[in-house]
């Protein structure tokens, strides 16, 4: 578990993303070793899962990221996105990735924005403003789709990132810190967004300190400290605890609780066992609470809880699938004739003639008055020219 082999393939699915002996050693200006960020470490990411990546502070989680993205050059080792190298052009086509901190330019609206990003992945300018107005619906800032996000608190631009991380519909979103600076209401929201994104046959993986969301998403995580992984499995593989069992009951009358705690105790033999009420957790509380509150018309200026699914998520084809239809439809396509109205030749001449002759009449018109001005000056000027040499040719001859 704690070896950095790749683990077990998933039975019928693709590995998307494959690195073996991935290393990355970082140098200082003298070239020599300064630190080794990513250490030997064999992974595989499959088509349709939600993988955790995750590790304390400096244990190589954003190195790994950036080659995945191929911000970064691994020293060593190699490391492959859906077949290819991670810098192809194809390959980053189909990739989203929030960073950690949302890096948008603060005088752009919010619709600008994700149009920004929408013409970086040569959508239509319709396709664009469809999207994106899908999106900011999405994820609850549609009513401010017209202010800078400049002036957006951090759970805004948050929200903002991952509309644009999801603009060109990629099939591997990687999102680091996904939740940060959301509201449980957004937190929860976004979990929601990566389970269905899951269900639709989508790579994500998620990069993050809160481990409880990832535990609520994730079908497998990877744990990393010094640059190697330590851990690395299923979640029920990891985290369940065999030498214990839970049975959960509905409420018992007071003379069945005791019966039961009677032959526990002459079953346990001494051993402590513990009967309690299940209890909701804060998170499950909290959103009651607010939906109470929205029940009720409570005003909010704050972002509100998004919409639905954007309408092109939803969608069950691939681009390779759409583009291929196209293809063949293009090829399938007759021309439809052109029909033209027939205008006899001489018609037509005379016609053009007329245009020809209305727009010189037009242009003449425009310039007349200057002109004659201009020439009136100019023949005056000629005038008292030729009188002066005239007058010094007489002077010669007297």
């Amino acid at each position: 578990m704690g070896d950095g082999h790749l683990q077990k393939p998933i039975s019928g699915k693709e590995a998307i993303v494959e690195a073996v002996g991935l290393s990355k050693e970082f140098r200082d200006f003298w070239n020599r070793p300064k630190a080794k960020a990513v250490n030997d470490i064999d992974f595989e990411v499959y088509e349709g899962e939600v993988l955790g990546l995750l590790g304390p502070n400096g244990s190589g989680k954003s190195t790994t990221i950036k080659m995945l993205l191929g911000l970064l050059y691994p020293t060593s080792g190699s490391i492959s996105v859906f077949g290819e190298s991670p810098r192809s052009v194809r390959t980053k086509m189909r990739i989203g990735y929030l960073p950690e901190e949302s890096y948008l330019y603060k005088y752009l609206t919010a619709m600008e924005t994700l149009d920004f990003f929408g013409a970086l992945f040569n959508l239509s300018a319709v396709e664009r403003r469809s999207r994106s107005e899908q999106l900011l619906e999405m994820v609850g800032l549609s009513h401010v789709r017209n202010r800078p996000v400049g002036e957006f608190s951090k759970g805004m631009a948050r929200r903002i990132g991952l509309a644009q991380a999801m603009i060109n519909d990629p099939d591997l979103l990687i999102l680091d810190e996904p939740t940060s600076g959301l509201d449980p209401i957004g937190c929860k929201e976004i979990k929601d967004l990566i389970i269905f994104l899951q269900k639709r046959g989508k790579t994500v993986i998620v990069s993050s300190h809160l481990l409880s969301d990832v535990e609520d998403i994730s079908n497998r995580v990877l744990i990393l400290y010094g640059g190697n992984i330590r851990a690395a499995g299923t979640l029920n593989e990891l985290l369940t605890i065999s030498t214990s069992s839970r049975i959960t009951t509905p409420l018992l009358e007071p003379g069945i609780t005791e019966k039961l705690i009677k032959i526990l105790r002459e079953n346990l033999k001494g051993e402590n066992f513990v009967i309690d009420h299940p209890r909701r957790s804060l998170e499950d509380f909290f959103l009651d609470v607010v939906n109470r509150a929205r029940t009720e018309s409570v005003k909010t200026y704050g972002a509100e809880g998004g919409g639905e699914i954007a309408g092109y998520l939803k969608s069950e084809q691939k681009p390779q699938d759409i583009l291929k239809g196209l293809a063949d439809r293009k090829e399938a396509k007759v021309e439809a004739p052109v029909v033209r109205k027939e205008v006899p030749e001489e018609e037509a001449e005379v016609e053009s003639k007329e245009k020809l002759d209305k727009l010189v009449a037009h242009e003449q018109e425009k310039k007349k008055e200057p002109a004659e001005v201009k020439s009136a000056e100019d023949l005056d000027e000629a005038n008292k020219k030729l009188s002066h040499l005239v007058s010094r040719k007489d002077d010669r001859h007297n």
